[in-house]
């Protein structure tokens, strides 16, 4: 049926870094790389690419459709080997299940993470013009999975964001983080968060870089504190006096690299500096881990973090799990009234057909009945039909809500000749 619903993806327990950073869209490439997807053949699409994942969810996919999203990401890897080695296939509810999953913090590499819901809603709106009515309801419903994940459990309580455990391993190398200095690289939402969850650890940040000043401007001014602000191109020569360094530009390749760096971690007599990249793709080249006391930590590297999440967290799962499983259910119930509406429309239409031949034929051997008894003849014959499809009518639909209705669907196809679903 044409109302399915596909996943392919690619995320943090399936590709290393170095593979989902390929993989990442950024917000001006969605609309495109979801148009080339579509025209192989599915009637919406989404696709929601983040740190950690790379997720398509189409509806109506084809075989052919679920091909072109391979190709899409076999293009993106560039080196011959094949996207399908890093992903998953999932359809219907477990597709469901896994965005609802993914929205309430489940599938995160930080059990709980607040950030992933506005990653959701940002993917949503980002496909609003190519996802369809079954795409914009099932994320609608994740957000309210995850708010109501997030109400009724204590999932998300704590530190539960990739910028927070940044901060987490900081810690580790400082001890008290009370009164060290931060370089934070980029102005978007993640790096004001991270910048958010050093001062508030104590840290002072004096310095926001980015390509465009302005919006660098505009994430000191929220920090407060007199951090200053200007030019990435000019940020270099603060690495020899910076304690902790938070990188999350939008850059499609490294942008700290160790020509630009090396000089200026030469002047800092040996004092360690952790270097905390939060970016997909990563903003900081491998080998600046390599200079003398710096520590240079990646989104990979959360994952040791992600599993020292909290004992009160973790006991909170099979609770979330359980509305997740409650979420799908009315999702799919309201999924599966979507293929009989049609067909019972199409069998209304098609007795609705032989009751008025057959009342034509009656006219026309009783002509002389009056206007008024050939009303009320019409009349008639519109309410004997009418209680004749009421009962049938409500068994579909009730079986449809109970998730039931595909079987009686085909039944009623099949012995009416209806061409809907063929």
């Amino acid at each position: 049926m044409s109302l399915t619903v596909t996943l392919v993806g690619v995320n943090h327990r399936t590709a290393p870094l170095d593979v989902r950073e390929r993989f990442a869209h950024g917000a001006h490439e969605v609309p495109g790389a979801l148009r080339r997807v579509l025209e192989a053949g599915a009637s919406g699409g989404v696709l929601l690419s983040t740190c950690n994942r790379t997720e398509f969810y189409l509806s109506g996919a084809s075989d052919a459709t679920t091909d072109a999203v391979w190709a899409l990401l076999d293009g993106r890897l560039g080196d011959g080997r094949p996207a399908r080695g890093y992903g998953y296939l999932r359809r219907d509810r477990d597709a469901v299940r896994q965005v609802y999953r993914v929205a309430a913090g489940l599938d995160s590499m930080i059990l709980g993470e607040s950030q992933i819901q506005g990653q959701v809603r940002d993917a949503w709106e980002l496909s609003r013009g190519l996802a369809g009515p079954v795409l914009h309801r099932l994320f609608q419903s994740a957000l309210l999975v995850g708010a109501r994940v997030r109400s009724e459990t204590a999932l998300g309580r704590g530190a539960a964001s990739a910028p927070a455990a940044a901060v987490a391993l900081a810690g580790k190398i400082f001890g008290d983080l009370q009164g060290r200095e931060a370089l934070i690289l980029g102005a978007g939402d993640m790096a004001e968060l991270a910048a958010a969850c050093l001062v508030d650890a104590g840290v002072r940040v004096t310095l926001v870089a980015n390509r465009t000043p302005e919006r660098a401007r505009a994430v000191a001014d929220r920090l407060g504190g007199g951090a200053a602000a200007q030019s990435l191109d000019d940020a270099w020569e603060h690495f020899a006096v910076a304690d902790i360094v938070i990188a999350s530009t939008a850059a499609p390749h490294a942008v700290v690299t160790w020509a630009r760096i090396a000089p200026a971690v030469a002047r800092r007599g040996g004092r360690p500096l952790c270097v905390l990249d939060l970016a997909v793709p990563r903003d900081v080249e491998p080998a600046v881990g390599q200079l003398e006391n710096v520590f240079l930590y990646d989104l990979d590297d959360l994952q040791a973090v992600a599993g020292q999440a909290s004992a009160e967290r973790r006991a909170e799962i099979p609770r979330a799990e359980q509305i997740v499983d409650e979420e799908v259910e009315h999702f799919w119930a309201w999924h599966d009234t979507l293929a009989v509406v049609p067909v019972l429309k199409e069998f209304r239409g098609r007795m609705e057909a032989v009751r008025t031949a057959e009342l034509e034929r009656v006219f026309k051997q009783l002509q002389h009945l009056s206007p008024e008894d050939r009303d009320r003849l019409e009349r008639f014959s519109e309410s004997l039909l009418n209680k004749f499809l009421h009962e049938p009518t409500l068994a579909l639909k009730r079986e449809a809500e109970a998730g039931d209705g595909y079987l009686l669907v085909e039944a009623l196809r099949k012995l009416f000749h209806l061409e809907h679903g063929e």
